[in-house]
């Protein structure tokens, strides 16, 4: 008879964040397939355990995958685990799920912590609707080309993000996507764990103080969550930001154009906004008797 694969969940940094059946199922398993073999072994010293372990990480063969599929027809049940949280979510383990379902193989999920969904609803912002992207891209060309892709995205858009690169992904939000509620959720789980909410520009204060550190996940509220149910705030906020670019010098046209990049509202919109400042700011007619 086969064996079964099963993709076990482990903790993101609380190493209490695991549940029971995942433990019973790593004590169990013939052999448990880790993405880092070192990071595994400190969980399973933790809880006693002694199953086997062999790699598989990013840069593990073809051969490698085999052998474990090897295992499998061998009637031995296998368990998958990455560094933390969900085997599979921005990990190789994709690669060895797929080859499991391929061969037929009997696969069962281990239901646990997550590092997208841990952040996204400590965000604070709209769960009901959101996508996950996976990594903020490194090349500048490609980051902005991203961003500028998520202008009408409706939805809640979770990204991971290196430390090193928080302050461009934030830039690139600012610059693209304009003043929108973001969350950067740093560490979550662990000792230091911060969750920062505000605009990118707050962040960027924020952030800008000393080095980053630590696993990150980046939260970005979706275009139709700026306007609704806040839109009367949202809007205050455009106006200001066009007040404030017009007294500055700049003509209508261009300020329109900025305030558009900054605020992530139609350039109507904001063109609207600026008849009404403009109506507001004429004196009224007079009245000659």
């Amino acid at each position: 008879m086969a064996g079964t694969l099963y993709i076990v969940a482990t903790p993101i940094g609380n190493l209490e964040d695991i549940t029971l059946r995942a433990l019973r199922i790593l004590k169990e398993a013939d052999l448990i397939a880790a993405e880092d073999t070192r990071v595994t072994r400190k969980l399973l010293s933790r809880y006693d355990i002694h199953t086997p372990l062999t790699s598989y990480h990013s840069h593990s063969s073809t051969a490698q995958t085999q052998k474990i599929i090897d295992a499998l027809r061998e009637g031995k049940n296998v368990a998958l685990v990455s560094d933390a949280g969900t085997p599979g979510i921005s990990d190789p383990g994709y690669e060895l799920i797929r080859a499991a379902v391929d061969a037929g193989f009997r696969i069962e999920a281990i239901p646990g912590p997550s590092a997208v969904i841990t952040a996204l609803v400590l965000s604070g912002l709209p769960t009901a609707r959101f996508a996950f992207d996976g990594w903020v891209p490194r090349k500048q060309g490609e980051r902005k080309k991203y961003f500028q892709s998520l202008v009408h995205e409706n939805r809640t858009v979770c990204l991971y993000v290196a430390p090193g690169r928080l302050i461009d992904a934030l830039e690139s939000v600012r610059s693209e996507l304009g003043e929108r509620q973001i969350a950067v959720v740093r560490e979550a789980t662990k000792l230091f764990e911060e969750v920062f909410r505000g605009t990118a520009q707050q962040a960027l204060e924020h952030f800008s103080r000393g080095e980053v550190r630590g696993e990150i996940v980046l939260v970005i509220s979706g275009r139709s969550n700026d306007k609704a149910p806040e839109t009367n705030s949202f809007e205050t906020n455009a106006e200001s930001t066009l007040k404030e670019l017009l007294q500055s010098g700049m003509s209508e046209r261009d300020a329109v154009k900025e305030c558009a990049q900054r605020t992530g509202l139609p350039k109507r919109e904001i063109y609207a906004l600026a008849l009404k400042i403009k109506a507001r700011s004429e004196p009224p007619p007079s009245h000659q008797m």
